[in-house]
């Protein structure tokens, strides 16, 4: 089976998002979406974060998409994560 390589863009408005949605390039095929914030993500921020996933998902398929944030992260926020196949990966800043 063949596996297509995208280019990791970063610059969210190829994707058709907003310019203040701070995309990295994690690996080949993996873009992490940056939320470092003080607050806790809730599972309203979460069912955002699936829309920007689906979004990068409708222009490049194949593209892996990872929340990167704190651990401050309910519980219903996680479970949405990975129900819609969205991996987590902690970070310690913060804004």
């Amino acid at each position: 089976m063949t596996t297509k390589v995208f280019k990791n863009e970063t610059d969210p408005t190829f994707y058709g998002l907003s310019t203040r949605i701070q995309l990295e390039a994690l690996s080949l095929n993996k873009l992490g979406i940056r939320k470092v914030i003080k607050s806790r993500i809730i599972r309203k921020d979460a069912e955002k974060i699936v829309e920007i996933a689906h979004q990068i998902k409708s222009v490049t398929p194949y593209m892996e998409v990872t929340l990167i944030c704190t651990r401050n992260i309910c519980s219903k926020s996680i479970d949405l994560l990975k129900k819609e196949g969205i991996g987590i990966e902690y970070s310690s800043e913060t804004e």
